[in-house]
């Protein structure tokens, strides 16, 4: 298994979803407004793809870098490219 730099950020953001999610269920359960609920569900939507958009940018800019580093100078800058507009995702 490879771990980065940015998995401990990655698993806290995780957590943090984890404990919003866990708050959803307990708002089900109690019967709270809807519009509370569905505040709290963007919430961990948010913080999921937060997570999943950073573990890919860390992978593109660490793994695939290394793939790449004896490749020609063209194709480098088409993978820089490629890296580039990913941001946008």
């Amino acid at each position: 298994m490879s771990t980065h730099h940015s998995h401990p950020d990655i698993v806290k953001r995780l957590k943090r979803a984890d404990g919003h999610l866990r708050g959803v269920i307990e708002m089900i359960e109690s019967g709270r407004p809807c519009l509370d609920i569905a505040q709290q569900l963007h919430a961990v939507e948010s913080a999921v793809r937060e997570a999943k958009k950073v573990l890919i940018h860390d992978h593109l800019d660490h793994c695939l870098d290394a793939a790449v580093d004896a490749t020609p100078a063209e194709t480098r800058a088409s993978i820089a490219e490629f890296k580039a507009i990913t941001k946008y995702l």
